[in-house]
């Protein structure tokens, strides 16, 4: 009886496994036998017609690393609009006599994110500073007897959030945003190896910052020790600590830190196209601490700041261009900037805490259960974000109702574009792949849609592994075949 249970129990085994599509019978496998065999992770695939193409721990929370762009951006364009544009406004302090002002001149931001960067969708810093001048020259100012303040007052708090590795936030994908930035607030830095046990040789290329104090502590190592540079600083004071090291066997490369002094860089910047294009300007350059005095290059607090007269602004690119670079290229200082601009307008307030008050709305709006999701930045590098695939989907389902998903589904990348520059090089249609990695490590996601050939979502998706110990390579592997076989499935 006991031989006759067992073939019994084995054939039913045996057809429910034929009964499961190749996506179902590939996910088991994997849990049981594969490279994930030990990890935590979740899948969810559902088609557009209700079937559910693969499952597995799909209500269980995770880290999403990047994948909570996804959310960020979705709730960004749906509560900002596509269309709505950051702004950064010129106004002065003092009063103007004979086209001389007497006072300082100030650069308000409020969270533009593309000020002073390279990428396509900004202006360039000739066009824009010529368009600050051009407002000043309108407002009857021809010469200054003050100095060009930088004005970040309009986002209150830290610029990263407090759950971010000390590590991370001297990097160019840690720096924080905040209302007046330049370029990204980002330093580049010119490296290369010198001889064994000595210092790194490094010089600081662009932006110029002529107040910080750098030291270079970083050591030259062995062939074969790899780069772990790290630049340590802080917006408390202006100091900077190169650390780490850099092996001799490395290729001189440009690294990319990060600058806590995007407001004074802005002001300063402007302050020098002045003076380069013969504008008379007396004073210097200066930003406002956090408890509004104006600050020097010296870091002297001099006097409380004053409630500048807007003379007028100029505007950035709509956020739906902004959305687009942001899950590309999983920028996560763009990510941030949408993130504080909806807390910014939902409660007038730009710290994390109204941020989620902001998109806690959106949720609501869209019809997503808020408290399925615990987010605390915009960018997700903080490891205290939790989602489950199943709340994933049911997200990006939702979204496909907002009168913004035309934006959203653009913004999204495909197979061969940016983070995902390397997934299914050789596949067919891979273009019918839209989703957004997320990747930290030990953490390897990928959520969005496959698409119809009329381009319209077929299959959403979110698939999430966390705590493996296999290779980043041996990861993407996995669910890169996952993918392929979720495509046979449209």
């Amino acid at each position: 009886m006991k031989k006759i249970a067992a073939i019994l129990w084995g054939l039913l085994v045996l057809v429910h496994a034929g009964a499961q599509n190749p996506a179902q019978q590939y996910v088991n496998r994997q849990s049981h036998s594969g490279v994930l065999k030990d990890a935590v992770w979740g899948v969810l695939a559902v088609h557009r017609d209700g079937r559910t193409l693969a499952s597995l721990n799909q209500s269980q929370r995770m880290v999403p690393a990047s994948n909570i762009k996804l959310v960020t951006t979705g709730t960004a364009l749906h509560y900002l609009s596509p269309e709505a544009r950051f702004r950064t406004e010129l106004g002065y302090t003092g009063e103007i006599k004979d086209g001389v002002l007497e006072g300082d001149v100030y650069i308000i931001g409020h969270g533009d994110p593309t000020l002073g960067t390279r990428d396509s969708i900004a202006t360039d810093n000739g066009a824009l500073f010529w368009r600050w001048k051009s407002l000043l020259k309108e407002a009857g100012i021809n010469a200054i007897h003050g100095r060009i303040v930088g004005d970040g007052r309009a986002y209150e708090g830290n610029l990263e959030h407090q759950s971010w590795g000390f590590d991370d936030i001297g990097t160019y994908y840690g720096t924080g945003t905040n209302a007046l930035s330049f370029y990204a607030n980002a330093i580049d830095l010119a490296v290369r190896a010198a001889a064994p046990g000595e210092p790194a040789q490094v010089q600081q290329t662009y932006p110029e910052t002529p107040w910080l104090h750098f030291q270079n502590y970083s050591i030259t190592g062995p062939a074969g020790t790899g780069n772990s540079l790290y630049l340590y600083t802080t917006d408390l004071a202006p100091y900077a600590e190169l650390r780490g090291s850099f092996a001799t066997d490395r290729k001189p490369k440009t690294e990319h830190f990060a600058n806590k002094f995007g407001a004074l860089t802005c002001a300063f910047y402007f302050w020098k196209n002045l003076k380069e294009t013969d504008w008379e300007v007396t004073g210097g350059y200066a930003d406002i601490d956090r408890s509004g005095y104006i600050r020097n290059s010296s870091f002297v607090a001099e006097e409380k700041a004053g409630e500048p007269l807007v003379v007028g602004q100029t505007e950035s690119a709509p956020i739906s261009a902004i959305a687009r670079i942001t899950n590309v290229r999983s920028d996560n200082f763009y990510a941030e900037a949408l993130f504080r601009a909806m807390g910014e307008k939902q409660t007038g307030i730009a710290l994390s805490d109204s941020c989620q008050v902001a998109q806690r709305q959106a949720l609501i709006d869209l019809g997503v259960d808020p408290d399925g999701i615990r987010q605390v930045d915009g960018c997700g590098l903080s490891r205290m974000n939790y989602v489950s695939p199943e709340w994933m989907v049911g997200f990006l389902q939702a979204m496909q109702q907002s009168p913004a998903f035309s934006a959203f589904l653009t913004s999204l990348p495909h197979p061969g574009e940016g983070t995902l520059s390397t997934l299914l090089p050789n596949q067919a249609g891979r273009e019918s792949i839209r989703i957004k990695s997320g990747s930290m490590d030990g953490v390897l996601c990928y959520s969005g849609y496959i698409l119809a050939d009329d381009g319209t979502p077929q299959v959403t998706l979110s698939i999430m592994t966390n705590h493996t110990t296999a290779s980043p390579k041996e990861v993407r592997a996995v669910l890169a075949h996952l993918l392929k076989l979720l495509m046979e499935e449209i």
